[in-house]
């Protein structure tokens, strides 16, 4: 029995390292602190983190399938750049797999799921006009993780996490080059607002058309910047 029990506690602190190692990267790659095909170096990332790089190196692996890392024969691990086609396709995927979601969880959320995603939506608003980025991007993983779990389907609830770090990174991108997240923020904050208010109603169609009009515009927006 104690042959069995140590490995699983002796991997539960790799298994923390890790995850930490890769909210940290999160972090510093959607807000682009670490810039569009900056090289990521073991020994540096090492020293910024303060996480070691067996951690590390498992982070930057799970960020390369989630596309917010490439790697490079012979020069190693990148933030992967910013690109029209990379842009285009993650909002028209973005668009697709909101929108089902959206309209889903007006059909299927409960009680408390809807009464929370209002809550979510006003405590985004109101972060947008008094908050900061940092806790506005806490509740905004919070209100799409809950999107998610209302619609109830598993593969779309899977996939959520993984592309709104990609939409995430474009929308520091244009929060950056119009110099003003609080306008951001403040119009995405609005977006949350009417989809919660149609999921509480269930208007699947409303809930739909709120986000997808939503990301559409930020598309928009991309198009004119790059």
């Amino acid at each position: 029995m104690t042959q069995v029990a140590e490995p699983a506690l002796q991997s539960s602190p790799a298994r923390s390292q890790a995850e930490l190692a890769y909210g940290l990267l999160v972090d510093k790659i959607t807000t682009l602190e670490l810039e569009p095909g900056r090289l990521l170096l073991d020994r540096e990332l090492t020293e910024q983190l303060g996480v070691g790089r067996t951690p590390i190196r498992e982070a930057l692996q799970r960020l390369s399938t989630e596309g917010l890392v490439v790697h490079y024969p012979h020069r190693g691990m990148a933030v992967s750049e910013i690109t029209a086609i990379g842009t285009r396709d993650i909002y028209e995927f973005r668009s697709l797999i909101d929108g089902d979601v959206a309209r889903l969880a007006a059909q299927r959320a409960n009680a408390q799921e809807i009464k929370d995603l209002q809550q979510i939506a006003a405590n985004l608003e109101h972060e947008a006009r008094d908050g900061n980025p940092s806790t506005y991007v806490q509740l905004d993983r919070e209100f799409y993780g809950l999107l998610g779990k209302a619609c109830r389907n598993r593969h779309l609830e899977e996939t959520l996490p993984r592309i709104f770090n990609l939409h995430l990174r474009l929308w520091f991108y244009i929060s950056k080059m119009k110099d003003d997240w609080r306008a951001m923020a403040l119009a995405h904050s609005t977006m949350a607002l009417n989809v919660a208010d149609a999921i509480a109603k269930r208007d699947a169609s409303a809930a739909e058309l709120a986000i997808r009009s939503y990301v559409l515009q930020r598309q928009k927006d991309m198009r004119v910047l790059m």
